[in-house]
């Protein structure tokens, strides 16, 4: 597989670890995102992905190890990292009693969008998501596929050329899926955007992602794209559950801790 070239690495880790007291959520983990690509962090509940993503958005502070994110240190140069790049947590971030162009502009302000461009990237992403008709409806009348798309029009306001997602699609049916998914391929490819994504949905990683890392009990196991991985199985006719299963050497349904994982979820929590 050819690797992605210097110049056109948008994120780079480095020996990332991240420790909750005695449990280590992410264990010293290296690797590489190129600009403009789909990457997908796969692995089951617990596995480590949220933190991982906490810690390149600058929420959670890296026990040891770094990331660049745009050319911008993760410890040292925080704001910098926050103003490159949109985040669409897995919590509900839009606010249900007002309306989409409220929520919208809310965030307009948040990101310091001069005031003069405001209605216009406002009108610009509501047209992007196919929204326009609803721009006065109150967001708490919106279907999940609706309110997923309204919390990435928030994210790319202010045009950040990485994309973070945490579980974007989790809870939406199959067509909200694929609609959500084809407005982020859209974005890729009309603006550039690098889409970075959790998930535990291996049809998710299969179908959208130009690499998946495989990552479980806090390591990544391997990197590289969907048909590499089924291939390094040889396994005749492999799936992606497959190659999980070769290289992490769980499937998905009896890897974790209950244990460790509700302690990681609560530390978490309270850390914010």
């Amino acid at each position: 597989m050819e690797q992605p070239s210097e110049a056109s690495k948008i994120i780079e880790v480095k020996d990332l670890t991240k420790r909750f007291k005695d449990f280590v959520a992410v264990n010293d983990i290296s690797f590489t995102v190129d600009s403009s690509e789909i990457f997908a962090c796969l692995g089951p509940n617990g596995a480590g992905k949220s933190t991982l993503i906490k810690m390149l958005i600058t929420l959670l502070v890296p026990t040891s190890g770094n990331a660049v994110v745009n050319g911008h240190d993760i410890v040292h140069h925080a704001a910098d990292v926050r103003n490159t790049i949109g985040y669409v947590p897995q919590s509900i971030s839009v606010d249900g009693t007002l309306t989409a162009y409220e929520n919208l502009m809310l965030f307009a302000r948040l990101y310091d969008i001069p005031q003069f461009e405001r209605k216009a990237r406002i009108q610009e992403i509501l047209s992007f998501l196919k929204l326009e008709a609803h721009a006065d409806a109150l967001v708490r009348t919106f279907s999940g596929g609706m309110i997923r798309k309204m919390e990435i029009g928030q994210a790319m306001l202010h045009r950040p050329k990485v994309l973070f997602l945490d579980e974007p699609t989790t809870g939406l049916d199959p067509i909200a899926q694929q609609s959500v998914w084809g407005h982020l391929s859209d974005l890729r490819n009309a603006m550039g955007t690098t889409i970075f994504f959790s998930t535990h949905n291996m049809e998710e990683a299969d179908g959208v992602s130009d690499r998946v890392a495989i990552m479980n009990q806090g390591k990544i196991a391997v990197i590289g794209t969907v048909p590499e991985l089924k291939a390094k199985t040889n396994k005749p006719n492999a799936t992606l559950e497959d190659a999980f299963i070769f290289f992490s050497g769980n499937s998905m349904s009896d890897t974790g801790n209950f244990r460790d994982i509700r302690r990681m979820r609560q530390t978490e929590k309270r850390l914010g």
